[in-house]
């Protein structure tokens, strides 16, 4: 009896072209970035090239968010549910610390401070939620799960 049993799971191929399409991603804007007319020019000023980093910091924050988010299941619903969450929630803080340092509405900035210390809290929340796992193989953001207390 053959068992036909495909290479990769439908899962797996689509996880790693999420991560492709936003590795590229953030590649296509460093390059759009790097090639920008304005950077050659005098009449380049401080809130143009803050306006690319902010831009360049969000997609390298999604990036790494995305990524982070692609693990592999550990057979733990909960601790997969932290696995997903925790990087979530990391991304929210990386992208609230571009609006704190490049943004120019005080408002805005007094609220993504806000966000970083409430987002700091619930990953905290989530990985003291679990038991600590000591044989946990780390895959692309189990880590994250890994480090909960004992």
């Amino acid at each position: 009896m053959e068992l036909d049993v495909p290479l990769f799971s439908r899962g797996f191929v689509r996880r790693r072209a999420i991560s492709l399409a936003t590795s590229l991603s953030v590649m296509a804007t460093s390059f759009a970035l790097a090639q920008d007319p304005k950077q050659n020019s005098e009449a380049h000023t401080l809130t143009d090239r803050d306006e690319q980093q902010f831009l360049f910091d969000i997609d390298l924050a999604m990036s790494n968010m995305n990524r982070s988010m692609l693990m592999t299941p550990t057979d733990d619903i909960d601790r997969d549910f932290v696995n997903v969450m925790v990087p979530h929630h990391q991304g929210t803080i990386d992208i609230a610390r571009a609006e704190i340092k490049y943004g120019r509405n005080d408002e805005l900035r007094r609220l993504a401070r806000k966000m970083v210390s409430e987002q700091d809290q619930e990953i905290s929340s989530l990985r003291h939620a679990l038991p600590a796992v000591t044989n946990l193989t780390p895959s692309t953001g189990a880590e994250i799960a890994a480090h909960a207390p004992n």
